[in-house]
């Protein structure tokens, strides 16, 4: 592999839930109703996305715009203690920066990311950081695994990215990369799309730098 491009949330960051609960309390709040599908459609949206949908699908009564900075304010805030960065997620980072290029893919929106690089001191080995807030559209189209290699200099198909969600795998899956999935243990993926996607499956990133000997 030419590059290693990580997701962030659910893969280098326990917050998954963390935003299912700050968006299913704004939109309760704000007189709309959350549905079954709601979380699983969410992931891998970028920020005017999602904001889109707990407006138009949900029925939250505030503007897209609106929506976006009550959520992600609230997320701020929550990561402004420390963000809670997963076992094991930076010394994996830390080992696979050893042996090639390391970058970010997320839909995350900047604030955050940065946040967790200055928490898990791994500004200066993670070369590039990409939110889909930069791009044309969130996972699962490719774009921001696209725009991460394009910053990285690599060809993607040469790349491998690690994730966990369902749209995430699409995501780095359309972009011709080689998949490896960590599924996500609280909001697992679609059976169909893992094995659709995913080169490799580990269980937790401990297994990360061994699975991509074998690639």
């Amino acid at each position: 592999m030419d590059a290693v491009v990580f997701d962030l949330d659910g893969v280098l960051v326990d917050s998954e839930r963390a935003w299912d609960e700050v968006r299913r309390a704004v939109v309760a709040e704000h007189g709309g109703a959350w549905t079954d599908e709601a979380t699983r459609a969410m992931q891998g949206m970028s920020t005017p996305e999602w904001a889109r949908y707990l407006v138009d699908a949900l029925g939250a009564r505030l503007t897209a715009e609106q929506a976006a900075a009550t959520v992600v304010d609230e997320m701020a805030r929550r990561y402004a203690d420390a963000p809670p960065v997963i076992d094991g997620a930076v010394d994996a980072v830390r080992a696979v920066a050893v042996r090639c290029p390391v970058g970010i893919a997320s839909s995350s929106p900047p604030v955050l990311i940065t946040s967790f690089l200055d928490v898990a001191g791994l500004g200066d080995l993670v070369l590039v950081a990409v939110s889909s807030e930069e791009v044309r559209a969130g996972k699962p189209a490719p774009d921001v695994y696209l725009e991460a290699a394009r910053r990285l200099d690599v060809d993607p198909r040469r790349s491998a990215a690690v994730e966990d969600s369902t749209n995430g795998l699409r995501s780095a899956h359309a972009a011709g990369m080689t998949v490896v999935a960590v599924p996500n243990p609280h909001f697992p993926p679609d059976p169909d799309a893992l094995a659709d996607t995913a080169a490799v499956v580990i269980g937790d990133l401990s297994e990360l730098p061994a699975a991509l000997e074998r690639l």
